[in-house]
């Protein structure tokens, strides 16, 4: 049990130490994202990417964003991955998406990216992308946040309580986040099934 409990225990002290400012800072991106009829396009690699597919559909069938993700087409990803590069793969994926300003980026990543480490160097190309054409950068990483973090206009960095779980912490709270923020009443557009079916 002590595995069990330290776990669970280790996920409430996550809980308590998210940035409840950052997220109201999102709320804020998002609300003008959404205000000038941008889209969304969620990018994640592992289980962030599917993380971001989730994401999508919630943001479009609860807050009334267009929105996106590269990998939910696997057959257009790999071809990309194979004539182009992995590095460049979400990078080029934007480009033929014709992000512009009035658009956003949101990043779900352990990491964040980092050149440097070769770590998600996709997300970092990016991003990069993104703010060339100016368009909204916010994420939910884990650790430091790494590139994204650095670069984006609202990030959630979800807190490391103990370096061996990093990785699950991280992405179990993307989804406690972005959670959130469909549920938020500042985005929250349609009721959702069982809780309009409860009223």
């Amino acid at each position: 049990m002590s595995f069990t409990t330290d776990y669970l225990d280790e996920a409430a002290e996550v809980l308590a130490r998210l940035d409840r400012p950052a997220i109201e800072r999102m709320v804020g991106k998002l609300l003008e994202v959404r205000s000038r009829g941008g889209r969304i396009f969620f990018l994640g690699v592992g289980g962030s990417a599917a993380n971001a597919s989730h994401a999508v559909n919630d943001f479009r069938k609860i807050c009334g964003f267009e929105a996106y993700s590269p990998t939910d087409n696997v057959s257009e990803l790999t071809a990309r991955v194979n004539d182009e590069s992995w590095e460049s793969v979400f990078a080029t994926w934007l480009q033929g998406s014709r992000l512009n300003a009035r658009d956003a980026v949101f990043i779900l990543s352990v990491g964040g990216g980092d050149l440097e480490r070769n770590i998600s160097p996709n997300l970092v190309r990016a991003v990069q992308y993104a703010k060339e054409v100016r368009a909204t950068v916010v994420g939910v990483v884990g650790r430091d946040g790494g590139y994204t973090a650095r670069m984006a206009d609202a990030c959630v960095i979800v807190p490391t309580v103990n370096p061996t779980n990093v990785t699950p912490h991280a992405e179990a709270f993307q989804a406690v986040v972005w959670h959130l923020l469909v549920s938020h009443p500042a985005l929250k557009a349609c009721a959702t099934k069982w809780e309009a079916a409860a009223a």
